[in-house]
């Protein structure tokens, strides 16, 4: 990869130890929050816990579903906001061909969301990539549009499905 190209949530190895994954985005999150003046509500901070507990991008209704286990009155407008929070804190995105969200590997950096999707597994590893950011932006700008905002997503097979996979790998 280019300097300009950094992988910032990979696709985990199978000797990947989430738990400390998960610590390291809710410690980024409590400092980015804390920084910003954002409070992280420990309900926001669940959501997030929620999101970051698997590689693969959670439906808002799957985190719905875990929370009401925990918490009878969690109802959809609670988590909506929480995702919402999250979202404009850059937490988290929106996986927009998913409707669903995956935590945000490097939150500190204000960047579009680039996403490898795998279709055997379901994970997805966040790319940033500054000329796939700029080429946007460069045919965005001739094309006289503003962008707001940015989501790309591959769709293909991770490096562990395609070990699994007949003639892949």
């Amino acid at each position: 990869m280019t300097p300009k190209t950094r992988l910032c949530q990979p696709f985990p190895a199978t000797s990947h130890n989430h738990s400390h994954c998960v610590s390291d985005a809710l410690t980024k999150a409590e400092a980015i929050c804390g920084e910003r003046g954002a409070r992280l509500t420990k309900l926001r901070r669940r959501v997030l816990e929620l999101i970051w507990a698997s590689h693969a991008p959670v439906g808002a209704y799957d985190v719905l579903r875990r929370l009401s286990q925990e918490h009878e009155q969690a109802a959809p407008p609670t988590v909506y906001r929480a995702l919402d929070f999250l979202l404009d804190q850059g937490l988290v995105h929106r996986i927009e061909s998913l409707n669903a969200f995956v935590g945000c590997g490097a939150p500190a950096d204000n960047h579009a969301g680039q996403f490898l999707i795998c279709d055997d597994c379901g994970s997805a590893a966040e790319l940033q990539d500054k000329t796939i950011s700029d080429a946007i932006s460069e045919g965005a700008s001739k094309a006289g549009f503003a962008v707001a905002r940015s989501t790309v997503e591959v769709r293909g097979l991770c490096p562990g499905c395609q070990e699994t996979r007949p003639g892949h790998g």
